[in-house]
């Protein structure tokens, strides 16, 4: 009945269960004595030493449980996260069995199955290694073959995702938006001359060529249609984008074949590895979200449980004010940077459509997404996007009573943030992406498979963003040190 609430929890439970059971048989035995004593002269001294024993069953035992609590329960909890990141979270460091020094030999046991996970880690991950190298070298070759086709390619799925694209492709759909695995092609061309095209295909099995409009309807564009198979998608390619992109250019891939065959479901009920997350991290001209503005906005994507190199939105933002030299000192944007930057209505909305049809992550979120909250209005869109915050994750997977910074989850995730992209709204939602890419499996572990699983744990630790989050006398939210 009480396996979904920590150990913590219940330990301070049975302490409390305990005290209540000491009281009730000292009252009681106190209430026969008076009884059997038959004096009722004697009824005040026998409350006040009821009273005096109900303290000090109470002091006895909140001081036991706050030993037990540092002692055994909290170190049980560090240790089981710190094993549980071994396992699962990619890495390898030893255990330091100082932390649970009172747990007698469980902590050298669990240092020592550590320490040989950790060796079979290292052995498995250069046979990984090895065969990720020969798998890269077979894309090299792929991706020099290519170079040498003067196309512009982009494979969709039935329902016209984006399962891949070359940089020419990437090119010609950065004219419209940022290209990204996942989105749908309608987000960058006409809808209604696509599905023509499309309905021509299927009903003739062969390829076909159309020429339609950007979304924006700025430039038109000829492309052609070949059909992967019946029901399996269709490639297309951009028939004139030759002329646009430089011969030499290098053409990487960015694919997930996996996109393919994956059935669609509701977002809350599919496994956290099959989500598309966007993960971001604003910088700001101060710490109040009712009155300061944004000056940058940093994103990147990750899907089906890997950062997708390539696909990033980064972006600085004129405030259309100067900007504090302490501001600054921090992020390193200054008002001369962001002369001739769009405006935060602009900035959002290319934002927004990045994000489209992605769970939003953060570090903090409800800093950043108060900013972005306060000019949804102007911007004309709705921020309905679930959101996932990492102080939270972080809360779940390693407990409450550890700090949730950036810096220290990384730390704790053998994560390194490069000193230079500290502090820049890029740097830390990268850094913040390789969190949740480390923190997915160990979730998973817990059997926190789904969103709405996970988004359901998250709510019990909403007390961490609160204390992070204090409401000012605006009731606008924020945070002192918020890039700590």
């Amino acid at each position: 009945m009480l396996t979904h609430l920590s150990l913590r929890l219940r330990i301070f439970l049975f302490f409390c269960l305990l005290a209540l059971g000491a009281i009730a048989v000292s009252l009681g035995s106190l209430w026969l004595s008076f009884e059997r004593a038959a004096t009722p002269a004697l009824l005040d001294p026998f409350i006040f030493a009821g009273l005096l024993g109900t303290f000090a069953i109470l002091g006895l035992c909140a001081g036991i449980w706050l030993l037990f609590d540092e002692n055994v329960a909290k170190p049980i909890e560090i240790l089981a996260a710190e094993m549980r990141l071994r396992a699962h979270g990619g890495v390898s460091r030893g255990i330091d069995a100082k932390t649970a020094r009172y747990l007698g030999d469980l902590a050298p046991a669990a240092a020592g199955l550590a320490g040989e996970l950790g060796d079979a880690t290292q052995l498995t991950a250069r046979s990984i290694a090895e065969e990720t190298a020969r798998l890269e070298a077979d894309k090299r070759r792929l991706t020099a073959l290519l170079s040498e086709l003067p196309v512009a390619t982009v494979m969709l799925g039935p329902d016209h995702r984006i399962v891949l694209y070359d940089t020419q492709a990437a090119t010609v759909l950065a004219q419209i938006a940022h290209p990204r695995l996942n989105a749908y092609l309608f987000d960058y061309l006409d809808r209604q001359a696509l599905e023509a095209a499309y309905d021509r295909m299927n009903k003739s099995g062969k390829e076909v060529q159309a020429q339609v409009i950007g979304r924006d309807a700025a430039q038109s564009y000829a492309v052609s249609l070949k059909p992967l198979g019946q029901g399996e998608g269709y490639v297309l390619i951009f028939e004139d984008a030759v002329a646009q992109i430089a011969p030499e250019a290098a053409r990487p891939l960015v694919y997930d074949f996996d996109l393919l065959d994956r059935p669609l479901r509701d977002i809350g009920d599919r496994p956290l590895n099959e989500l598309c997350f966007t993960v971001f991290d604003t910088e700001t001209t101060g710490l109040l979200p009712h009155k300061d503005e944004i000056v940058q906005i940093g994103a990147v994507r990750v899907l089906n449980g890997r950062l997708i190199e390539g696909e990033q939105f980064d972006t600085l933002v004129d405030p259309a004010r100067p900007i504090p030299e302490a501001s600054t000192r921090v992020h390193g944007v200054s008002t001369a940077m962001v002369q001739g930057a769009p405006t935060i209505t602009t900035a959002a909305a290319a934002f927004h459509l990045f994000a489209k049809d992605a769970v939003i992550v953060a570090h903090n979120a409800p800093f950043d997404m108060a900013f972005l909250r306060r000019h949804a209005k102007a911007t004309n869109v709705e921020w309905d996007h679930p959101i996932l915050d990492t102080v939270l994750l972080s809360a779940v997977l390693f407990g409450a009573s550890v700090p949730h910074t950036l810096d220290a989850l990384c730390a704790r995730l053998d994560i390194t943030i490069p000193p230079a992209l500290r502090h820049t709204a890029l740097g830390d939602a990268h850094a913040t992406a390789c969190a949740l890419v480390q923190m997915i499996p160990m979730l998973q572990a817990r059997g926190l498979n789904s969103l709405a699983q996970v988004i359901e744990q998250t709510r019990r630790h909403g007390r961490l963003l609160e204390d992070l989050n204090p409401v000012d006398n605006h009731g606008s939210t924020w945070q002192a040190g918020k890039k700590t």
